[in-house]
């Protein structure tokens, strides 16, 4: 797995919500992970994702769905828009089960905040991770089939 941190061994994980006692101890669990280093980032606003995109290449992101239904959305939205951020894994950090679900490709999982622990964080990091890789290779050998079809149709 290529990644875009100066060491292959380190991921860049960006935390966005607005809520920092809660990102704090997010923070704290992904310290705690030992099978890999995790370099963390923190935003607390749409500027402040920007710059840290800017700045940090985030492999992977949490985003607290206590940010707001509307600027969740939005973040999502900007996220998916942007040729340098929409391959990036989402991970929603959920309140609850009660709220619904947004409909985004771009997220790839919801992780209840009751039952996090460094070992949940952890593996939808690293499944994310794999499902993102899984989907580039088969989008890309779909892309070729169907480029090998249209040379033989124009040849035939």
């Amino acid at each position: 797995m290529k990644s875009n941190t100066q060491n292959s061994d380190s991921l860049n994980v960006l935390l966005i919500g607005n809520n920092p006692m809660e990102l704090g101890t997010v923070l704290d669990q992904l310290k705690q992970v030992r099978a890999q280093k995790i370099i963390t980032e923190i935003a607390f606003d749409l500027k402040g994702i920007v710059d840290r995109l800017i700045m940090f290449n985030p492999n992977f992101i949490f985003i607290d769905d206590n940010i707001g239904r509307t600027e969740l959305r939005e973040t999502v939205k900007q996220l998916s828009a942007n040729r340098k951020t929409k391959d990036i894994p989402i991970t929603v950090l959920k309140s609850s089960n009660y709220h619904e679900a947004l409909g985004s490709g771009s997220i790839l999982d919801y992780l209840l905040k009751q039952n996090l622990s460094t070992e949940a964080l952890y593996n939808t990091v690293r499944n994310s991770l794999r499902f993102r890789k899984t989907q580039r290779y088969l989008q890309k050998i779909y892309q070729k089939r169907k480029t090998e079809r249209l040379l033989n149709l124009v040849l035939e």
